[in-house]
């Protein structure tokens, strides 16, 4: 198994080990794009065009609702591949 799959693994079992760079390297791979909090907040929005952006806290580790979300959108992308 690929350092890849171990890490969405351990992203869909909802592990209290993952960090926000796994986070952001998997959502970064999906065609997402990181815009950094202005001022007094800790949560890094995620966008990526056509759809929801996803706040994701920089603490560590990354609560399960936050992974939850992340869970989807891996998800919604191997339906897609599947798809076409």
């Amino acid at each position: 198994m690929s350092k890849w799959d171990k890490l969405i693994e351990k992203i869909c079992s909802l592990s209290k080990e993952v960090r926000f760079a796994e986070v952001k390297r998997v959502l970064e791979s999906y065609g997402y794009e990181m815009k950094r909090p202005r001022s007094g907040s800790s949560h890094c929005t995620f966008r990526k065009t056509g759809c929801a952006p996803i706040a994701v806290p920089m603490h560590e580790p990354i609560k399960v609702g936050y992974l939850l979300m992340v869970k989807e959108v891996i998800e919604s992308e191997a339906l897609n591949d599947e798809n076409d």
